[in-house]
């Protein structure tokens, strides 16, 4: 009797995990880059693809490349195939081993130094060991798709990878951190506070000083680019000592709260451009995990989070910072 199953009707793991690369990042280089191999080793396995399965699935006249009809249906399937082959090994792992279930989890740096510790504190006694990651929102973006973590905690709303969700946990607003000892009658423009302070910033490479630098676009504020950092620790030494000033948040400067006895917090609505107040600016954060994986952690993980970021404020940050809690943050409905 004929094996109708044989191994070599279908597709290798590798090769069908190539080809949702592919698709999910848009071009083969990005897909190598996902992958960590080259460009040609990426064609080679869309190349196999096509002969095992003896039909087109990249249209190559287009540019860039897209996928064909078939290519597209096999996209879908994959995507499927792999996500049971993920729960598959999870859960015959999770049968054979005594030992608790390791999750990995990342965060961005502020996020990671101030509501991070709290969060692994309360998982400590479940069945689930975390694993706490910090980085820069894409980067760890990055690590989810490519399944290097299994949650990431980022300020980015959208994931371009299918059957990742995001949930949003809260948000923040940016402020103005001023020396301590600098006096000023009333706020103007954040340009004339530049004629008496140096505005600090965060270098255009982070996601935070994008932020930034297109809000102050907006306002048609032109302030001369000297200090940049990429962290905020450096940014708020030169501030706390006098020279200069930032824009922030809360949660960036309780990540260096050893500065906030010597510095003064305004927020950016205490500004005003011909009698009209700055609108606000925030931040949001967002709990990312793949669907259908991880059971109810990552519900269990978001409430834990919301309620933590609630107590946090109202307790430390915004009597620290001399605010009031919704000048700090805010719990918003999904």
């Amino acid at each position: 009797m004929k094996d109708n199953a044989s191994p070599e009707k279908y597709p290798d793991w590798d090769l069908l995990a190539s080809w949702v690369a592919v698709v999910e990042a848009g071009s083969i280089s990005d897909a190598a880059n996902r992958l960590a191999i080259s460009q040609a080793g990426v064609s080679q396995r869309i190349k196999a693809l096509e002969t095992l399965l003896d039909t087109t699935l990249l249209d190559r006249a287009t540019r860039p490349a897209r996928p064909t009809a078939a290519g597209q249906r096999l996209f879908e399937h994959a995507t499927v195939l792999l996500q049971g082959a993920d729960q598959m090994v999870e859960s015959v792992r999770n049968v054979t081993r005594a030992k608790r279930v390791v999750v990995r989890l990342g965060c961005v740096d502020s996020f990671a130094a101030t509501i991070g510790p709290i969060a692994i504190k309360a998982l400590s006694g479940t069945s689930h060991h975390i694993r706490l990651w910090s980085g820069i929102t894409p980067t760890l973006d990055g690590q989810l798709e490519a399944r290097q973590l299994d949650m990431a905690v980022t300020t980015s709303s959208a994931s371009h990878a299918a059957g990742i969700r995001k949930r949003k946990l809260f948000s923040e607003p940016y402020v103005v951190v001023l020396p301590g000892s600098f006096e000023v009658d009333r706020f103007t423009t954040l340009a004339e506070l530049s004629t008496h302070l140096q505005f600090i910033r965060y270098s255009a490479r982070s996601v935070i000083g994008q932020h930034i630098d297109s809000y102050l676009s907006s306002h048609g504020e032109n302030i001369e680019r000297t200090c940049e950092f990429d962290a905020t620790d450096p940014m708020l030494s030169l501030v706390a000592a006098g020279l200069g000033f930032a824009i922030t948040t809360p949660l960036c400067l309780w990540q260096s709260r050893h500065y906030v006895p010597e510095v003064r917090v305004v927020p950016l609505t205490a500004f005003s451009r011909h009698g009209r107040p700055y609108g606000r600016l925030t931040r949001s954060f967002f709990l990312s995990y793949r669907e259908n994986e991880l059971g109810h952690l990552p519900n269990d993980l978001y409430d834990l989070i919301r309620r933590a970021f609630e107590r946090q404020v109202a307790r430390d940050i915004a009597k620290a910072l001399a605010l009031k809690p919704d000048e700090v943050g805010d719990i918003d409905d999904e």
